[in-house]
């Protein structure tokens, strides 16, 4: 099985993922896989999605693999600068979004994200990128791979690579995935 050793959880970006975002539909076809909730979607604040996140991650009692999307990657990768990633056995981060240009830096809507972390994880990871997201350049998006320590992929032009681009399961996405999961060593339990 896929994900057999671990628990599997998703980190949707602003606004949640919605039915038919790529996320939705693997977690109707993985069951194992849990997403991570959110109190309000809409007016995304770091502090309280990264308090719902430790909250979450210390449920668990296997490795956790973490399947971000969006704003999803910035939660993670500024939470394992300052929470616990104790039990992180790896993280598949689609589509980044840049936190420090000047029209995310506007939104006021999205609150304490912004400035994007730049340090390698603590985790083995990988960066899936679209050559045409609107919300980060592939060069800036090479940049964030570089900068945590992650194995980069170029999806190709893929937008946001989201609900907008109807994936659904996106097949392209599990193949990836699993090549990224294949590059984990074998999990362990958690003490």
């Amino acid at each position: 099985m896929l994900f057999d050793g671990f628990d599997v959880l998703t980190l949707p970006g602003w606004h949640n993922s919605g039915p038919d975002n790529w996320q939705s539909h693997w977690e109707r076809a993985f069951p194992t896989i849990q997403r991570v909730s959110q109190d309000d979607w809409d007016h995304p604040d770091y502090l309280k999605w990264a308090r719902n996140l430790s909250a979450r991650v210390k449920q668990s009692n296997r490795p956790i693999i973490i399947i971000a999307h969006s704003l999803g990657t910035s939660l993670l990768t500024r939470w394992a600068r300052e929470g616990s990633t104790d039990g992180i056995a790896g993280a598949f981060l689609v589509a980044p979004t840049d936190r420090d240009t000047e029209a995310a830096l506007a939104n006021t809507a999205i609150t304490g994200f912004a400035p994007m972390a730049l340090r390698p994880l603590p985790f083995p990871s990988m960066v899936v990128a679209s050559s045409t997201d609107p919300h980060v350049s592939i060069e800036r998006a090479r940049q964030f791979a570089d900068a945590w320590g992650s194995v980069f992929v170029n999806a190709g032009p893929l937008g946001h690579i989201g609900a907008a681009e109807k994936l659904e399961l996106w097949p392209q996405g599990l193949v990836l995935l699993g090549q990224f999961l294949s590059l984990l060593s074998a999990p362990a339990h958690r003490p």
